[in-house]
């Protein structure tokens, strides 16, 4: 396990690590989600196996550390993934990062495209307040305090059911919280219109069972690729790991 700190008060963001060659492979995890949990079956697959891959958890997650302070925006989370992949001594990665994962992620391109060499965003949310989906967790309905102390937490937790409960129930509340206000916010620029001013490459997965990608087009037309997982829904890398596996062997 590493860690770096990433807000000046000793705060440490941690990541595991395998060894390989190439390009470090960086696997970011969504809201309430850990890296490792949701990738490690993916990287180990012979068509991935081989490259420099670390699975980062995020601020208030995992196995990173969760302080009170802290704001836990997209840009928050982009700046202590900055200093993990700082500390780790990348540049050029390939980020494949999921949901939530992937906004911070494309900020972090934005504000730092020289760790950047390419983004594969996992049904990524590309604008502030997007539309309720599978992968849409209620959190940011909450005022802060009644989400911490009042029960909302626990009543999120039993409303999103025993699999993604699984990981958050590892997640602090407030953290997850802010992040999730956060998220619903966005950023100025949007992460879209970010994503579109890029010059790395771009690949956009959706799961097929989550329709069709929000202005697939104009994506597509700024050079991102979209790409349409079939039988599979929110969580691409559980419903169908053949076809997100090969997507994002694909993308490299």
């Amino acid at each position: 396990m590493r860690q770096a700190e990433f807000d000046g008060t000793g705060s440490m963001i941690r990541w595991t690590e395998a060894a390989g060659g190439g390009p470090a492979r960086v696997y970011v995890h969504g809201l309430g989600s850990a890296s490792t949990v949701y990738n490690a079956h993916i990287a180990v697959r012979p068509e991935l196996a081989g490259r420099r891959t670390l699975f980062v958890d995020l601020p208030g997650h995992g196995i990173s550390d969760r302080p009170a302070d802290f704001g836990y925006t997209l840009e928050d989370h982009a700046t202590a993934l900055a200093a993990a992949l700082d500390a780790a001594r990348v540049a050029g990665a390939e980020l494949v990062a999921h949901s939530m994962g992937g906004s911070v992620a494309v900020v972090l391109a934005h504000r730092r495209p020289e760790l950047v060499s390419r983004l594969v965003l996992v049904e990524a949310n590309l604008d502030p307040r997007p539309p309720v989906t599978a992968g849409s967790s209620g959190i940011a309905s909450y005022e802060e305090d009644d989400y911490v102390d009042n029960g909302g937490h626990a009543h999120v937790l039993e409303k999103i059911g025993p699999l993604w409960a699984a990981t958050m129930r590892l997640a602090d509340p407030r953290a997850l919280h802010r992040s999730a206000t956060g998220l619903a916010r966005g950023t100025t620029p949007t992460m879209r219109q970010m994503l579109v001013g890029l010059r790395a490459e771009r690949v956009v997965l959706q799961g097929e069972l989550s329709g069709e990608v929000p202005g697939a087009g104009d994506l597509e037309a700024a050079g991102v690729r979209v790409v349409t997982v079939p039988g599979a829904g929110h969580n691409i890398m559980f419903d169908n790991p053949d076809a997100f596996a090969a997507a994002v062997a694909d993308a490299a």
